[in-house]
């Protein structure tokens, strides 16, 4: 496999809160006629623009992304949609087909694909062309926009005029949330946007994960490019051309009157007299941003404080050795029952658990404080709401759990009814109004791509398609972080570097806000800071053997948000990637932790991107080890914070296998990943018995594959792969309780009808088999305590379930994706639940757990337990299992799991039915190659 250029050195979304009803209808008609008088942006609709000849996808590429193309509107639009609901062009017209999936899939045919995606051919026909702008009065590129959706398709006849149409689309489209996200990424939103705890919670997050400073951003930028010869410099030069695409749209926005009503809602510029100013964009935005969606999305690792906290726990009930054979047996770092990825065998080892593990440094029991991340906290900051919202930030960053999401189904050809290879690919990024990824086409020299990308960052095509190719990627999580303990000298904040006592570095945001028309919260400030190390920011403090430590995290990213530009280049260009094999080396020019996979019209391949350090021999990564050159990674250079990373034929990767499937399961065999929970069940398994089941019986089409996908994306984990071994074990004897007899059978029919969560019919807004699944809502955490508790105790049950939530249902607001974001049953306790309960059975378990729970082991024991806490669901009423939020009221179960268009603007959208699925999804099958 090729490898990568050499050089030395991409729980839950919170959003601001909705906008209040803070005028009156009377009033907000006047002011929307008078908000109409300012000039509006033109469009020209003169175009002949003719599908492009560089398309070899013969019809068969589609795509969807809710809830529309169009994310900016104006202060009257967002009044008239707060006031009447009215939305503006194309702000959701991509809502409506992609919830009606859910209930159309059963009856999909190849004809009636496009019924719910969109036509990702290159080109618009000239009959569908909606308008035709040259941005900046540029006479080397054009912006093109369909009728049906208002995709921007951006066609240059130079390199810069290329990228500057791509910046000012972007800014077209999405100005608001880019804004928002470049201040997310230097910690300083609610200054920006308001102090609502939900922007309290988010800055927080991101700052503690890359606490840069502007000389940081900037440095990144010049390494990422003078470390990748002239790509680096294309590179450079295109992001220099996308960002004066951008400012370009503020200056004709700002002059013309119809920037982003937001900026008027918080307080930024005047609706009268347009006083005030949007800030042009300056080429650090971008790694503010790309530092954002790396951490949110690329980041694997972590958590090797809390890993040890459940060791010391496991070994404090059952002594060191047994504790250990317990706490290893829950981890599951190479389970033989797990779904894999690369299924054919091959191993991949990494971060395996060494023989005799060197430079551990396990804190002293009850010593862990985690370090303070908000200080100085005044006026709305400082109520208990606030200092909340940080404990479950600080939580959400530090935990390995982190949102994996996305899924894939890819068929080689050799499986298909046209002997073309089929995939059904793409990113669960979550919901929101406007979405965080963003459509384009963009076609210039060196550039042929269409597809999603994040805002603000949509120079190239991130996930989409090329002339003759299509690829996407989900997270992978395979552990790109770890955990040192710097022995502390002086005082708290210096430390043992070498051998030599060294000063830590404070780095600190100091954020004011006051009262907005569109975020009421009091006036507040507090001051964030970070005390950073050579091997990274301080999170925890504690003692190693009586010594004081302060736990540092480092990730190879760290200081290299930029570095993966030039993988994103590389898929763009067409000259680059002809072939899985040139797929492969673009990608592994990607330094975050991503599977990515490709087809064409005759191969599929997948790849393992991130830059996996070379550990030290004898460092297990699943502990804090010691801040000591010993234990350093491999060649580490604390300055640019380079190493040795393992080669690129080291990592899980493939061409031309049967199928492959991802759902943010385990990539390969002996590959281990930092998140827990990859056993006998996992969501992966949804794709994988389906894809299975039609690649054996042959013969797949585009919307077998794509129903295989939408059959996944209903149904419940928990029942369709734990609960019928659950009530194997209730009716092992005849269940003579009638509440409980009643549950089992609702139950049972449930599973009979295929344990799905969908409507009685399109938009009856109610389930069928409703009863079994309130039932199983309820018991679920009900059984898991039960079975697991008594044998655990309770420090070592709380600290394993730290490590891996017990739950992850559509309507639950704990986890990692938080309520009413789609992503479900990621984290849970599936596995531990599937393989105990065989046990108790006397069912064969490989890689079991290391006793038997449920009722002590004996099968008459685990029953009782079953039916005492299935009758205690059963008895609760909807409203207790569904308490309502600020969604929806008590006891509305469809609600509760509805998915709902997070608000990062002013414009609101309705909820649709639950679907566990991609945001953005691609379905492609190539009929030809260059």
């Amino acid at each position: 496999m090729p490898r990568r250029t050499p050089r030395t050195a991409l729980d839950r979304q919170r959003t601001p809160r909705r906008f209040p009803k803070f005028l009156g209808a009377a009033s907000i008609c006047a002011l929307i006629a008078a908000l109409l008088s300012p000039l509006t942006q033109a469009a020209a609709a003169d175009s002949t623009t003719a599908l492009a000849a560089n398309d070899y996808c013969g019809g068969q590429c589609s795509d969807i992304l809710p809830p529309g193309q169009n994310g900016n509107a104006t202060l009257a639009q967002i009044l008239l949609n707060q006031a009447f609901g009215i939305q503006p062009d194309h702000a959701e017209d991509q809502l409506g087909p992609y919830n009606n999936l859910a209930s159309g899939a059963a009856t999909l045919t190849g004809a009636k694909i496009n019924d719910f995606f969109n036509d990702a051919s290159f080109g618009v026909a000239s009959d569908q062309v909606a308008s035709t702008t040259a941005p900046g009065g540029r006479t080397d590129v054009t912006i093109v926009r369909d009728k049906k959706t208002g995709v921007p398709h951006i066609t240059g006849t130079t390199r810069y005029g290329t990228e500057y149409g791509a910046g000012y689309a972007a800014a077209q489209d999405r100005l608001w949330l880019m804004d928002v996200f470049r201040h997310v990424g230097r910690g300083q939103l609610t200054s920006f946007a308001g102090g609502a705890s939900s922007n309290q919670g988010l800055e927080q997050e991101f700052w503690r994960n890359a606490p840069y400073t502007e000389a940081d951003l900037q440095t990144q930028i010049d390494n990422a490019i003078a470390n990748n010869g002239a790509r680096g410099q294309q590179a450079l030069a295109d992001a220099d051309a996308y960002i004066d695409g951008i400012n370009a749209y503020i200056d004709a926005s700002d002059s013309g009157r119809y920037f982003p009503g937001e900026y008027v809602l918080t307080g930024h510029k005047d609706s009268i007299t347009n006083a005030g100013t949007i800030d042009h964009f300056k080429i650090t935005d971008l790694v503010a941003l790309a530092s954002v969606i790396g951490s949110l999305f690329g980041s694997g690792g972590g958590g090797e404080v809390n890993n040890a906290v459940s060791l010391l726990a496991a070994q404090s009930k059952y002594g060191v050795t047994e504790g250990t054979k317990v706490w290893e047996s829950f981890r599951e770092r190479n389970d033989p029952e797990a779904v894999l990825t690369v299924h054919n065998g091959e191993s991949f080892p990494y971060a395996s658990k060494p023989d005799t593990a060197q430079g551990e440094a396990l804190p002293d029991a009850g010593s862990v404080t985690q370090e303070p991340l908000v200080y100085d906290r005044t006026g709305s900051a400082a109520t208990a709401t606030a200092t909340s919202t940080s404990a479950t930030a600080a939580a959400t960053t530090l935990t390995s759990a982190k949102r994996g999401m996305s899924n894939a189904l890819v068929v080689s050809g050799k499986y298909t009814a046209s002997g073309h290879p089929i995939a059904v690919f793409g990113p669960q990024t979550g919901y929101f109004a406007p979405q965080l990824l963003m459509l384009q086409e963009i076609q210039g020299p060196g550039l042929s791509a269409r597809g999603a990308s994040f805002a603000g960052l949509s120079m190239y095509v991130e996930l989409g398609r090329g002339q003759d190719y299509s690829w996407s990627a989900t997270t992978s999580g395979q552990d790109i972080i770890d955990t040192y303990a710097v022995e502390l000298c002086q005082d708290d904040y210096h430390y043992l570097y070498h051998g030599t006592c060294t000063a830590m570095d404070k780095v600190d945001r100091t954020n004011a806000w006051k009262p907005t028309t569109a975020d009421g919260t009091a006036a507040g400030s507090y001051r964030m800071q970070v005390y950073r190390t050579k091997y990274g920011p301080v999170e925890y403090r504690a003692t190693v053997g009586g010594k004081k430590v302060a736990y540092t995290t480092l990730r190879s990213s760290y200081m290299h948000e930029a570095d993966s530009i030039i993988g994103f280049q590389m898929l763009n260009d067409p000259d680059y990637v002809k072939s899985p094999q040139t797929f492969q080396s673009a990608v592994q020019h990607i330094n975050y932790t991503f599977n990515w996979f490709y087809a064409d019209s005759s191969h599929t391949a997948y790849y393992n991107s991130g830059d996996n350090p070379v550990r030290a021999a004898g460092v297990d990564a699943e502990f804090p080890i010691w801040a000591q050159a010993a234990y350093e990674w491999q060649n580490w250079d604390p300055t640019t914070n380079t190493a040795s990373y393992t080669p690129p034929s080291a990592h899980p990767n493939s061409i031309d296998q049967d199928y492959y499937i991802s759902w943010n399961n385990k990539q390969a065999k002996d590959y281990t990943t930092a998140p827990w929970g990859d056993g006998s069940v996992h969501r992966g398994n949804l794709l994988e018995d389906r894809v299975k089941k039609l690649v054996a019986a042959g013969g797949v089409t585009r919307s077998s594959l794509t129903k295989a996908m939408a059959d996944a994306a209903l149904a419940d984990l928990r029942a369709e792969d734990v609960l019928p071994k659950l009530l194997k074990v209730i009716n092992s004897s005849t269940v003579t309780d009638t509440t409980a007899a009643a549950a089992v059978t609702k139950l049972s029919d449930w599973v009979t009808a295929g344990a799905k969560r969908k409507e009685t019919s399109a938009g009856s807004k109610t389930y069928a088999n409703a009863d079994a699944i309130r039932i199983l809502d309820a018991w679920w955490p009900l059984l898991v305590k039960a079975e697991f508790q008594p044998g655990l105790g309770t420090d070592l049950y709380t600290a394993f379930s730290n490590n891996l939530p017990i739950d992850e249902s559509p309507s639950a607001a704990h986890g990692p994706t938080g309520a009413h974001a789609g992503s479900s049953f990621q984290y849970g306790w599936w596995s531990y639940v599937d393989k105990d309960i065989r046990a108790v059975l006397g069912e064969s378990v490989q890689g079991g757990l290391s006793q038997k729970y449920c009722g002590g082991g004996t099968l008459s024991a685990c029953r009782d337990a079953l039916i005492s806490t299935l009758k205690t669901a059963a008895g609760l009423t909807a409203a207790q299992v569904y308490p309502g939020d600020d969604q929806c009221s008590a006891g509305d179960q469809w609600c509760a799991d509805s998915i709902v268009q997070r608000t990062l603007g002013g414009i609101k959208h309705g909820k649709i039915t639950w679907q566990n699925r991609p945001t953005y999804q691609q379905v492609v099958e190539y009929t030809s190659h260059r």
